[in-house]
C-alpha cells in the first residue's frame, strides 16, 4: 500500500514537471547553457517534494482548488517584526488569537533568518545562514510549529527571502575569503579597480551617505568584491548557476517548513551587466519565472511576493503575464508614496492620475497595499507628471520632507529624515502613521479638536488603502496608534539608522486599551477592526473587482469606485482639513460604515456630500 501511494506521489510530480519541463529548459539553457547544471536543478525539485510533509502537501491540495484566494476580500495582512511583537517566534504563537481578533488573515514576519551581530545585520538582511533561525528568536521547530498554527487557522505565513546578497559571515564567503575558487565564482571578486570603476559609471548607489559605491577592497586578501548594499553584504552572481540552483533550493527549503509566501527581497538587482544600472535586466525575469515554476512544482500554494521599489512602469512587468506569471504580488510602494504627498498637498490629482495607470491591469496583478511599513518612505514619485503642474522634483522633495518633520510652518506631522544629503537631495523620511498624522503633537498640546482630526486622518488614509485592488496590510502598532519611539537615539546599536523610530517593541500595555472607545488607542483600533470586517462581508471589496477613480468636483477629494458582481461601492476621501462638499451621480447609495449617514439631493442628476475634515465615506449602492 505504500509503495502505491509512494507511486502515486511519485507520479504527481511527474505531471508537474511534464507541464513546465519544455520552458523551464529553454529558459535555463538559454541563460547557462549547461546541461549537468539544468540536470541538477531538477533533482534538486525533486528532492524538495519528496521532503515535503504531508500536511503541506494536503494544503497544496486545499489551494489547487481555489489558487486565487489570495484574491479574496477576506485577505487582510500585518507586517511585524518577531522580537518587537512577542519577544520570539513561540511569543508570536501565543497571540495569534490577537490577529483573529482584527480580522487578519496573513502575517508578515520580517527577517529571522540568522544574521551576524546587530551592527552588520541590516536589519536581518545580511543572512549568514539561509536554514537557520536566529538564536534569539528560537529554532526552525518553533517556525515549523508556528507555522502550522496559523494553517489551522486559516493565516497564512510569510518570510522574507533575501536574494540578492549574503552576509559575509555566510559559509560560501567565508569560504570565498579562504581561497576556494569554487565559492569565489558565487560572488563578484576583482583584482584591481578597473572593472569596478566601469561598472560605477553606470550603477547608482543605493545608500550614497551611509555605505557609498558598490565595491568594497578587502585588505586581508587583497581583493575587491561588489557590495551593491552595505559592505557586510556581498552581491550574489546570478550567471553562475551553482547559485540559482542552490539559492531556489534554499527558497523551497524554507516554503518546506510551512512558509506561504515568501518575500523575494531586491529582485530587480540579482542580475549585474557592465554598462547597465544592473537593475531590471531582461534576465531578472527569467530567473524570477523559473523560481515560480519551481514552486508551481514542488509546493503549488505557495506565493511570492516581489519587492520591486520602482516606478509603476517598471513594477508592472515582475508580475509576468497570466499564463507565466513571476510574482504572484508585488509591493505597491509608489501608491504608498504617492498618498503620503497627497496628504501634504492636499491634491489627489497625482493619486488619481497614478490608480487610473493601473486600473487596467490583467486580474493576475494583486498589489500587496500598505501606507506603513517597516522601512523609510523614498519619494519615487511621478515627476513627468507633477511638472505639468510647475513641481520641480529637487524642491519638491524638501517640501515634503520639511512638512512631515514639521519644519513647515503650519505642519502637524513629526518623523525623521534618513540617509540626509544635502548634495543629493534625495532623503527619505521615518515615522509611525499616528505620529506622521499629527496624533503625536495633538496629544502634546492637549488640543481635543485637532486629535479628532488628526485622528479621522489615520483612519482616512487605512480606509484609502483598504480601498484599493489587492491585499491590504497594515504595519505592527500602527492599529493602536503607536507613536514615535525616541529612545533609540540613547542605543549605541540604533542611534545611526532613523528608521529605529517606528521600529520599536509592540506596546502591549497600550495594547489593552484596544477596546476603550475614550482613548485614542479604542478609537483606532476599534475602528479599523470594523473597516476590516465590512471590507470582509462585502465582495465587492474582491481583488478582481474593477477599479477606477471618479471625479468629485473638488480636488480634495478622491473618488474610488469599485465593480464587482453588479455591485457598485464608492469610497470617498476627504485629504484636506476643510469641509469638502462632492457631487457623485445619484444612486440609492448606503453608508457602508455608519448606515444612518445619507446623501443631501442636489441636483436632478447628482447628490451632494459633505466630509468632515479627513473624513471618508464607503457607499454601497
Amino acid at each position: 500500500m505504500e509503495n502505491k501511494g509512494e507511486k502515486k506521489r511519485e507520479d504527481k510530480f511527474g505531471k508537474r514537471l511534464e507541464r513546465y519541463y519544455d520552458e523551464l529548459k529553454w529558459l535555463y539553457m538559454e541563460l547557462y547553457d549547461d546541461e549537468n547544471a539544468f540536470n541538477y536543478f531538477i533533482k534538486m525539485l525533486k528532492r524538495n517534494y519528496r521532503a515535503r510533509k504531508q500536511t503541506l502537501k494536503a494544503v497544496d491540495a486545499r489551494r489547487s482548488g481555489n489558487p486565487n484566494i489570495h484574491h479574496s476580500n477576506k485577505m487582510m495582512g500585518m507586517m511585524l517584526y518577531t522580537e518587537n511583537f512577542g519577544g520570539d517566534l513561540q511569543g508570536v504563537r501565543s497571540r495569534l488569537s490577537y490577529f483573529k481578533e482584527l480580522g487578519i488573515k496573513y502575517i508578515h514576519l520580517m527577517p529571522l533568518l540568522d544574521t551576524p551581530e546587530p551592527g552588520r545585520s541590516d536589519g536581518g538582511y545580511a543572512v549568514s545562514d539561509f536554514r537557520k533561525v536566529r538564536e534569539d528568536l528560537g529554532t526552525m521547530e518553533d517556525l515549523e510549529a508556528l507555522a502550522a498554527s496559523c494553517h489551522k487557522r486559516g493565516i497564512r505565513l510569510c518570510l522574507d527571502f533575501v536574494m540578492n546578497h549574503t552576509s559575509e559571515d555566510h559559509e560560501w564567503a567565508r569560504a570565498a575569503r579562504a581561497g576556494d575558487p569554487a565559492a569565489m565564482s558565487r560572488y563578484y571578486f576583482y583584482d584591481n579597480w578597473d572593472i569596478p570603476n566601469y561598472y560605477e559609471q553606470t550603477m547608482p548607489q543605493v545608500f550614497p551617505e551611509t555605505a557609498p559605491g558598490n565595491f568594497t577592497w578587502l585588505d586581508d586578501i587583497g581583493k575587491i568584491v561588489m557590495t551593491t548594499f552595505y559592505p557586510f553584504q556581498w552581491d550574489l552572481n546570478y550567471a553562475n548557476p551553482m547559485v540559482f540552483n542552490d539559492m531556489t533550493d534554499n527558497l523551497l527549503y524554507l516554503a518546506n517548513r510551512g512558509v506561504d509566501i515568501l518575500r523575494l527581497d531586491a529582485v530587480p538587482y540579482i542580475w549585474k551587466a557592465l554598462g547597465t544600472s544592473c537593475r531590471n535586466q531582461p534576465q531578472v525575469h527569467s530567473l524570477t519565472r523559473m523560481m515560480n515554476i519551481a514552486c508551481r512544482i514542488v509546493c503549488p500554494s505557495v506565493l511570492l511576493l516581489g519587492e520591486v521599489v520602482m516606478e509603476p512602469r517598471e513594477v508592472v512587468p515582475y508580475f509576468g503575464t497570466e499564463e507565466k506569471p513571476e510574482c504572484d504580488m508585488l509591493y505597491n510602494v509608489t501608491t504608498m508614496a504617492s498618498i503620503w504627498h497627497t496628504l501634504a498637498t492636499r491634491d489627489v490629482s497625482l493619486l488619481r492620475q497614478q490608480l487610473e495607470q493601473i486600473k487596467d491591469l490583467p486580474n493576475n496583478c494583486i498589489f500587496q497595499n500598505y501606507i506603513r511599513c517597516h522601512d523609510d518612505i523614498g519619494w519615487g514619485l511621478d515627476y513627468g507628471f507633477l511638472g505639468s503642474f510647475g513641481v520641480r522634483e529637487g524642491t519638491h522633495k524638501k517640501y515634503l520632507n520639511d512638512w512631515f518633520t514639521g519644519k513647515w510652518y503650519g505642519s502637524w506631522s513629526r518623523g525623521e529624515l534618513y540617509n540626509d544629503s544635502e548634495y543629493l537631495q534625495d532623503a527619505r523620511l521615518c515615522g509611525t502613521t499616528a505620529s506622521l498624522c499629527g496624533i503625536e503633537s495633538a496629544l502634546y498640546e492637549q488640543d481635543q479638536e485637532k486629535l479628532g482630526r488628526m485622528i479621522n486622518a489615520d483612519l482616512m488614509l487605512h480606509a484609502c488603502m483598504m480601498t484599493l485592488r489587492g491585499i491590504p496590510v497594515i504595519y505592527s502598532g500602527d492599529e493602536i496608534a503607536m507613536l514615535n519611539d525616541y529612545g533609540y537615539h540613547d542605543d549605541p546599536g540604533k542611534w545611526a539608522d532613523s528608521r529605529n523610530l517606528h521600529r520599536s517593541r509592540f506596546d502591549w500595555e497600550l495594547a489593552e486599551k484596544r477596546h476603550d472607545e475614550s482613548t485614542v488607542t479604542g478609537r483606532i483600533f476599534m475602528a479599523l477592526r470594523h473597516l476590516v470586517m465590512v471590507r470582509k462581508y462585502n465582495d465587492v471589496f474582491h481583488s478582481d473587482a474593477r477599479l477606477y477613480t471618479v471625479d468629485t468636483g473638488d480636488n480634495k477629494v478622491l473618488g474610488i469606485m469599485r465593480e464587482y458582481n453588479g455591485k457598485r461601492m464608492l469610497g470617498l476621501f476627504n485629504f484636506s482639513e476643510f469641509h469638502c462638499r462632492t457631487e457623485i451621480v445619484t444612486e440609492n447609495w448606503i453608508d457602508m460604515v455608519h448606515p444612518g449617514r445619507n446623501y443631501v439631493p442636489g441636483s436632478e442628476d447628482t447628490s451632494e456630500y459633505w466630509i468632515e475634515p479627513y473624513g471618508f465615506r464607503w457607499l454601497i449602492a
